[in-house]
């Protein structure tokens, strides 16, 4: 028995459903220059001394702000300075200038500022009375270049005018999206980075599944030609890592008041119902005793409608009302180490082997990141689903309480009151076994006391139930998606309306 998403149960109010990546920030770093040794191995190999390693740098730097001003001039622009970019709110400006300049390809805007950069400096060690580069940090003048690439859409560059010149890229996956389907004649309407209508969804999904890396690559180095042209003096080529990337999960609804009639509930109980391991969940993570990083929720009224979110370590998982017509489900990572894959290692002996592993952070990463994101995605609309669906609530409930016959034996339902079952619905819900499944061992670590032939006929009895499936020929369990329906629900009446009901009444 499969759960009925919400995208089902209100198919006649929903338009249709979008996944792509969203925001995009992406690193160049230049390969045997990014650390202090490869630098001072540089100079040695074009013989430039240690100390003088600030003077060799400076003709670089005024190389770079020749060339701002050279773009500027071109594109008969004003290069601004900004004392204070933490107060100062860029896409507020950009947006202002996109009103008056129109949105066709080409330089919107420049700015500089004056920011932290990583560096180095010369140093000589008394004791050994060597000379080498040591890392450094300070501030030196960047340049920010906002312009609308034909394909990409609108992005920004921003270069710092010292070495190593560690450049940071935005583009947003939405604008990318909209420029293919222009070129493919497939009607849109776009409000900001949302997309409110679509000709045809499926063609528009096709699309954002079929992003290539490749040509990102190309476009990006094309990026780094115009915008730092120091690279060709220094022979060398950027390489490209993910700093952060956002995907989304739009449910578009014809109405507004299709969307608010269900939203609210939505968010009341998600932000009571979702504890810490279940934010695990979601991203098919375990949550160690020992885990240090920051689990949890946050509840936002903000002008463009209310938000929920939930944190765990570098990522998040947020729902809001978009214009109060999307409801969207937005995964964002700071560091793409956080998910695991099944990739090729190459360990210490030289030697090649696949294993799980975590995941490299260069932009050949985006493809299995999307797919992590995704899956992020819609296990959330899954449990959302599933706290909103108060008609399948009594049914599913039933099927799970009560005893099932099978070759002239009962086996008992399951009773959210005690503990021991309590334990296993919680243990179902973790999140490692969202992507592997689970095996009888994993559930004697939370269930001590059971024998190996104990779990064996609790796992028979959950497959009975149709809680659990076989994964294939191995000794491993999944969920199935009624069994997360049920356990979700289970837990949920309990902790929300059951045990605050008994809370309310007055002792005997």
């Amino acid at each position: 028995m499969g759960g009925e998403l919400l995208t089902e149960r209100y198919h006649d109010q929903i338009v249709g459903v979008l996944s792509c990546y969203d925001r995009l920030l992406l690193q160049g770093t230049l390969p045997g220059l990014c650390f202090a040794g490869g630098m001072g191995a540089y100079l040695g190999r074009h013989n430039v001394r240690i100390m003088d390693y600030p003077r060799w740098a400076e003709p670089l730097r005024d190389q770079l702000r020749d060339n701002a001003e050279r773009l500027a001039a071109e594109n008969g622009l004003t290069i601004e300075h900004i004392r204070k970019t933490k107060t100062f709110r860029k896409e507020a400006k950009v947006k202002e200038v996109l009103a008056h300049r129109g949105e066709h390809p080409g330089l919107v805007w420049i700015f500089s500022a004056m920011e932290p950069c990583e560096s180095y400096k010369p140093w000589y060690d008394k004791a050994n009375h060597h000379v080498y580069l040591k890392p450094d940090s300070g501030k030196c003048l960047h340049y920010y270049f906002y312009f609308i690439d034909e394909q990409l859409g609108l992005c920004f560059v921003r270069v710092p005018t010292w070495c190593p010149f560690r450049l940071q890229i935005y583009t947003n996956g939405r604008n990318w999206l909209a420029a293919e389907m222009r070129k493919r004649g497939i009607r849109f309407r776009q409000l900001e980075n949302a997309f409110v209508d679509i000709r045809d969804f499926a063609s528009a999904q096709s699309l954002a599944d079929g992003f290539r890396v490749k040509k990102l690559h190309r476009k990006l180095d094309q990026f780094t030609q115009r915008f730092c042209p120091v690279i060709r003096q220094l022979g060398v080529s950027y390489h490209w890592s993910i700093n952060q990337a956002e995907y989304a999960t739009d449910v578009v609804f014809r109405r507004q008041s299709d969307l608010q009639a269900i939203y609210e509930h939505l968010t009341r109980v998600a932000i009571h119902a979702i504890k810490a391991d279940k934010v695990a969940t979601f991203l098919g993570r375990k949550l160690f005793a020992h885990y240090q990083d920051e689990v949890g929720n946050r509840f936002d009224i903000r002008i463009q409608g209310t938000r929920i979110k939930h944190t765990m370590g570098p990522v998040s998982i947020k729902m809001y009302d978009k214009f109060g017509l999307i409801l969207r489900i937005e995964t964002t990572v700071n560091d793409v180490t956080f998910f695991p894959h099944y990739r090729e290692v190459e360990q210490r002996d030289g030697q090649r082997v696949q294993k799980w592993a975590e995941m490299k952070r260069n932009i050949y990463s985006l493809p299995i990141l999307q797919e992590r994101l995704f899956t992020a995605n819609w296990r959330y609309l899954e449990f959302i689903s599933a706290i909103e669906d108060r008609r399948a609530a009594v049914d599913k409930l039933d099927r799970f309480s009560l005893s099932v016959h099978h070759h002239e034996r009962s086996y008992p339902g399951f009773n959210l009151f005690q503990a021991e079952d309590r334990t296993l619905m919680e243990a179902l819900l973790r999140g490692e076994y969202n992507i592997r499944g689970l095996r009888n061992k994993d559930l004697r670590e939370h269930l001590p006391g059971k024998s190996p032939g104990q779990i064996s006929r609790l796992l028979k009895r959950l497959r009975l139930h149709g809680i659990l499936r076989k994964a294939g020929r191995a000794y491993r369990y999944c969920i199935t998606s009624f069994g997360r329906q049920a356990l979700t629900l289970a837990l949920k009446l309990r902790e929300l309306v059951i045990i605050p009901g008994f809370a309310g009444l007055p002792a005997s």
